[in-house]
């Protein structure tokens, strides 16, 4: 027995992962759950992978979400494995690329990604509304990205869903939609929402009269960094260093700095197939011979050679969770004949991110600037997404607006949820914008 069809689905498509929920007879919004071997999931991992069945090289077996992270790490030179695509959406430079003897666009790639969803979602997405309500970023990642090209992108990937209406909403108003049920009185309010690719700030002017709620966006902003970012760093300066970042080689009688482009390539652990398969990879091994640090070469050659990519960044994520709640941590990874362990005072890990932080608190200023408030003209501050979990994020707010505005609650769940309810509103275009609709932010 399939599950009532709803008026509308929010679906909440992030760099990192992918919120689905439905709007409940009671008010509330449901979450579509995914089943694992682990349990079931509400957060499905924004990932693609792409492999040839056995016996069949012309054939093309795709996986999703945690199924294809599990694909990518048993044959990692057989997968090809995708990520993050969400970063490439609003990018001119990127039209196509070739999998498996066959070229996807970003649409095709993300129609693909979005069927295998609904396949593990199961009996409550088998029939779906004809109306959709899409999150999208104020500002999306990438260099001189273009809005209105990322629209069209996602226009033809959710129209070959079945989906007819079609309407996106800025994430963080979806958030602050979710957020406004929590509201007492008339306030203004602040949403901080921190993705994996972005970070993105609306101000919005809730008025309530009994149960309803009159919204006046105010304004718009965002910046292309967030989570990743973070993580990268503690990469950056916890383990490349023990890999050859920074040490040298000999040529002759010269003595030569260790490239840094080998180690770009772990700004996405992902990516490291890709170094192990490029030229590049030769050139490693011949550093084993003329290293100066033959050891921390070695440990680099081992972790490519035995794709220990994944394993990695879960070390990372188990050190950001701990920062979070603790003054300090201890980064602990091993895998093979490597074992990296660093303890981490919580000072340090800011310290390293205080570009990102630098770039979070500029565009905080300009929506700000744009809605012509000062701290003092915000009532409240919602704060949602994974990495308003780091302290030094939750700071950064407080110093500005004072602990007793800020709220938290529904981090990763919030934006879908608002998504869903926004759906059921009979006034969509106070909301909602259409592909057709050009949206000055």
């Amino acid at each position: 027995m399939t599950a009532p069809i709803a008026h509308a689905v929010g679906i909440d498509f992030g760099t990192t992962n992918t919120v689905v929920a439905l709007p409940g007879d009671d008010g509330h919004a449901r979450l579509v759950s995914f089943p694992t071997d682990a349990g079931d999931i509400v957060a499905f991992r924004s990932a693609l992978s792409f492999h040839a069945p056995i016996g069949d090289p012309s054939g093309r077996v795709v996986e999703a979400g945690p199924h294809a992270i599990e694909a990518y790490v048993e044959e990692p030179l057989e997968t090809r494995f995708i990520q993050s695509f969400k970063s490439y959406a609003a990018s001119p430079l990127f039209t196509d690329t070739q999998i498996l003897r066959r070229r996807f666009t970003f649409e095709d790639l993300l129609a693909a990604f979005l069927l295998r969803l609904r396949t593990y979602a199961g009996e409550t997405l088998t029939e779906l509304p004809s109306r959709v309500i899409v999150g999208r970023p104020v500002n999306f990642a990438g260099l001189s990205p273009n809005p209105d090209l990322a629209i069209e992108r996602y226009q033809d990937a959710f129209g070959r869903l079945g989906f007819t209406d079609i309407r996106y909403a800025y994430e963080p108003v979806a958030a602050a939609f979710f957020f406004a049920r929590k509201l007492k009185g008339d306030a203004t309010v602040l949403v901080a929402d921190f993705g994996g690719g972005t970070s993105d700030f609306s101000i919005v002017r809730f008025e309530k009269s009994g149960n309803d709620v009159k919204a006046t966006p105010l304004a718009n902003s965002g910046v292309g960094v967030a989570g990743d970012a973070f993580d990268y760093r503690i990469i950056d300066n916890l383990v490349s260093p023990e890999l050859g970042k920074g040490s040298s080689y000999k040529m002759f009688d010269n003595v030569l700095p260790i490239p840094n482009r080998y180690f770009t390539a772990f700004a996405r652990w992902e990516q490291l197939a890709l170094l192990r398969a490029s030229r590049d990879m030769k050139d490693i091994r011949g550093l084993l011979r003329t290293s100066l640090e033959p050891d921390k070469i070695a440990r680099l050659v081992e972790l490519l050679d035995d794709n220990h990519g994944y394993r990695l960044y879960q070390s990372v994520s188990r050190l950001k969770e701990t920062l979070s709640s603790e003054e300090g941590g201890v980064f602990d990874f091993q895998a093979g004949d490597i074992h990296i362990q660093k303890p981490v005072p919580r000072a340090d890990f800011e310290r390293w991110i205080a570009p990102e932080l630098a770039a979070i608190e500029k565009a905080l200023d300009e929506a700000l600037t744009r809605a012509d408030l000062g701290p003092a003209g915000i009532d409240r501050v919602f704060l949602t997404g994974g990495s308003s979990f780091v302290p030094a994020v939750r700071r950064l707010f407080a110093q500005r607006f004072g602990e007793a505005k800020l709220e938290s609650g529904g981090e990763l769940v919030s934006i879908a949820s608002g998504l869903a309810l926004i759906g059921e509103e009979a006034d969509l275009e106070r909301w909602t914008q259409q592909a057709a609709d050009k949206v000055q932010v």
